[in-house]
């Protein structure tokens, strides 16, 4: 049994692309947790999406042993779209590693990320990365940390975890400033405060994430708080299931089979359970026999879906296969939320809900990559509180469900809190960008060489592009974190396209009333360029209740009837027109308009 005061757990977090995965490469190297004949970069991220595009999406830990003490490293992703991942791990360690770029500086995530370690009492350990690169403005960035964080000069480690210098110091600084797993801590997250004596007696350990395994059903990966985990039966709170493991073990980094976790060790138990909704995140489990006196430790709330798209195969004969790909998905990612739709236009799909833009296209390309599917989606939606003539109170995921006006009170949309990085040059560039997004300026600081701004913004003008926009018209420079915050009363309305007469309730949309004009112009225009033209005669329109704002017609083909003719009678000719008019007229009380994928982007893009 591991001596908890050899055991140091931490994480490292930092913005997107300051170096996390690279530098726990270095430790896994260091640490000879893996041979040279297996060892290849990032490591930790398993899946290939997250290999080519360079961003960690899910946290992987790894158990790493130096100079007899036993590391228990949490590599946790940076894109704020999985912020949620972060917080679950920081709640099962002690330390945390804080990342910089030393030639980006401190950035918004890393803001954030500080701010959950310091409220979580994480002892924390600043390093500065990539100090061998050219375009390294060190003494920049040690002023920033010392001025936005108060840390002492040499508090702060320079590192460069490309070349491996310095890195060796961080492992000994962990060892010496992370305090060993303590329960002070995790008790005072503890819901149940009562019954402190029983809980001294039980044993309790946090499931931090989960994932699925044919051959051994949902695996939980867990941090012992309290006790030892073996092969009793266990049990879990929250879902008062109980269970016999299949397998215990540790991660260094491949799974390795132990007889038994004790207090302080990450790692994972194997559930044999079929469906990985019966682990809940921040759930606690402990043994089966000590259930009715073991107290649920408060871990922290599960990921907040509030971006919602629909997805139609592009072939419906496909719907099957849909569904059971985004089964398969969903036993790896408790983050996703589906159910059933329907499209007149499109026939049967799903509605999706997601974190998040970034979340949503990870999850598409997956379903084309792993299940080869092609798929139509739709503009995403968000989530808006609607209050009833008769007070009650409902939350919507789609404009499909918005009730009628007449039933509506009041709506009121998400708001978020922003906080964006940028060098002052950018400044008034992008207030009046967030400005036209209808951000209100809460607070401006000089933080270094830069400018943090703090915005409040309503959800609806982030989930396009607005991450895009901003890093181009500041050339990439600003950095942007976001949480949500509260929701706000907003004139909001519902705006339906309709096509050939048709209402295509996967193209309607729900924006606030001074704006809907100008968008649903913009979009019956661009739709009219992206739908194909036909045999006959296709209006779009927009409109709002029974009142049309918008309009636009795609002109029909003509084919010439009367090629043919060669002189003779003039009446022949307008007999072929007038027959070919009446065909016309019929298709365009029959015909179907095709729609395609840049149908639904034009939705997106306004």
């Amino acid at each position: 049994m591991a001596q908890l005061s050899r055991i140091r757990n931490f994480s490292i977090i930092a913005h997107v692309d300051h170096g996390k995965t690279t530098l726990t490469d270095v430790f896994l190297r260091l640490t000879n947790a893996v041979s040279k004949s297996k060892f290849h970069e990032r490591m930790m991220d398993s899946n290939p999406i997250e290999q080519e595009k360079g961003v960690t999406i899910k946290l992987a830990p790894v158990r790493m042993n130096y100079k007899g003490y036993i590391l228990n490293l949490i590599d946790t992703p940076g894109h704020v779209d999985f912020a949620y991942e972060v917080s679950r791990s920081l709640a099962a360690c002690e330390g945390a590693v804080m990342l910089v770029d030393a030639t980006q500086g401190v950035q918004a995530q890393t803001l954030a990320n500080y701010q959950k370690a310091k409220d979580l009492g994480l002892s924390i350990i600043p390093v500065i990365n990539k100090i061998d690169l050219p375009s390294a403005n060190i003494e920049q960035c040690l002023l920033e940390m010392m001025e936005i964080f108060n840390f002492k000069e040499d508090e702060i480690l320079q590192v460069s975890a490309k070349t491996g210098s310095g890195v060796e110091k961080i492992l000994e600084t962990i060892i010496e400033k992370v305090p060993p797993p303590q329960l002070t801590l995790i008790q005072e997250r503890t819901n149940n405060k009562s019954n402190a004596n029983d809980e001294n007696k039980s044993t309790q350990a946090l499931i931090i994430t989960s994932k699925f395994d044919n051959h051994q059903g949902a695996i939980a990966y867990v941090r012992v708080v309290r006790g030892q985990i073996d092969k009793e039966s266990l049990h879990l709170i929250s879902t008062n299931t109980s269970f016999n493991p299949i397998e215990i073990g540790v991660f260094t980094p491949d799974p390795t089979k132990k007889e038994f976790l004790s207090a302080g060790e990450v790692g994972y138990i194997a559930t044999g359970l079929k469906d990985t909704s019966q682990l809940k995140i921040g759930d606690t489990i402990t043994k089966t026999k000590e259930r009715k006196y073991a107290g649920s430790l408060a871990g922290y709330q599960e990921p907040q879906v509030m971006v919602f798209m629909d997805l139609y195969p592009i072939d419906s004969a496909d719907f099957t296969e849909l569904k059971e790909a985004m089964a398969k998905l969903r036993l790896h990612d408790s983050a996703l939320q589906y159910q059933a739709t329907n499209s007149p236009a499109l026939g049967n799909g799903l509605r999706v809900g997601f974190l998040g833009i970034f979340h949503a296209e990870i999850v598409q390309e997956r379903l084309l990559r792993e299940f080869n599917l092609a798929l139509i989606s739709t503009a995403p939606s968000i989530t808006y509180q609607v209050t009833l003539s008769n007070n009650n109170s409902i939350l919507i995921h789609n404009p499909t469900e918005l009730p009628d006006s007449s039933q509506i009170k009041e709506i009121k949309e998400p708001i978020c809190s922003l906080n964006i990085f940028t060098p002052e040059k950018y400044l008034s560039t992008i207030m009046k960008f967030c400005q036209e997004r209808r951000a209100v300026l809460k607070n401006s600081l000089r933080a270094g060489s830069r400018n943090q701004l703090y915005y409040e913004i309503p959800f609806a003008e982030l989930v396009s592009d607005f991450h895009d926009q901003l890093k181009s018209i500041t050339s990439g420079f600003a950095s942007m974190d976001y949480q949500l915050s509260h929701f706000s009363a907003v004139d909001a309305v519902k705006v339906d396209i309709v096509i050939n007469f048709n209402k295509i309730e996967a193209l309607s949309f729900i924006t606030i009333k001074s704006n809907a004009d100008k968008k649903a112009r913009a979009i019956v225009t661009k739709l009219k360029e992206v739908i194909p033209r036909h045999m006959f005669e296709v209006p779009i329109q927009a409109a709002i209740g029974g009142k049309i704002i918008a309009r636009e017609t795609i002109k029909a083909f003509r084919k010439d009837v009367t090629a043919k003719l060669y002189g003779g009678d003039r009446t022949r000719r307008m007999k072929l027109l007038k027959k070919q008019s009446i065909g016309k007229k019929r298709m365009k009380q029959f015909g179907q308009v095709q729609l395609n994928q840049e149908a639904f982007l034009a939705i997106l893009e306004n």
